[in-house]
């Protein structure tokens, strides 16, 4: 896709991420045309294709650049430590963590992979993929130390997967629950998922 180099060009490259991030996630990707995400950043509509030559084109960008952020953050939060259980606690930690900040986002990589073409989903669900191996690594450790008390990793993987994104659907950082309080809760039913011989705090760091 083509792209224009320069302050001014990556600022505006950003806003127009943004802007679409937050109509996407309002409207579905179907309902926003080109011209309105235009207005939204303040530029003629034909300025929005010198940084994306198609609306898809946007929002494969847009998909890309959250599960490499993701992956990213899980990176920098994994604990150096080996235990599974404490490793389980902060993927729990960084994962809602990370999605509750980008709520928008979450709901745009959830709901519009049925936008993408066949290649572009295909590369996005080997970025899924890549993250989910790293969860279902853990519980297998833990399963294997005997710390876990696991059936089938692979769905139970994905029953934690499931759960811990969904807590965007209800979460409101205004109401009676505070982020830290969610997780601590989930982390327990996580840890109950898992068949975990202790439920331990989770730690914070």
């Amino acid at each position: 896709m083509a792209r224009t180099t320069g302050s001014h060009g990556e600022k505006t490259q950003a806003a127009i991420r943004e802007a679409a991030v937050n109509l996407i996630a309002r409207q579905g990707y179907e309902a926003v045309s080109m011209r309105q995400l235009a207005s939204q950043v303040g530029v003629q509509p034909a300025a929005l294709y010198r940084y994306f030559a198609t609306k898809e084109d946007l929002l494969f960008d847009l998909m890309v650049a959250h599960m490499t952020a993701l992956i990213e953050s899980w990176s920098h939060a994994r604990p150096a430590e080996i235990d599974p259980v404490h490793r389980l606690a902060a993927f729990v930690r960084n994962h809602i963590g990370f999605h509750v900040a980008r709520r928008h986002s979450t709901h745009v990589n959830n709901m519009e992979l049925r936008s993408l073409s066949h290649e572009r989903l295909s590369a996005i669900l080997r970025l899924r993929a890549s993250y989910e191996k790293e969860l279902r690594q853990i519980l297998r450790d833990g399963s294997d130390s005997g710390q876990f008390a696991l059936e089938d990793v692979t769905l139970t993987a994905m029953a934690i997967i499931q759960m811990i994104t969904g807590v965007i659907v209800w979460f409101r950082p205004d109401e009676r629950l505070s982020v830290e309080e969610v997780t601590d809760t989930y982390h327990k039913m996580t840890m109950r998922l898992a068949g975990a011989r202790e439920i331990r705090e989770t730690p914070h760091v």
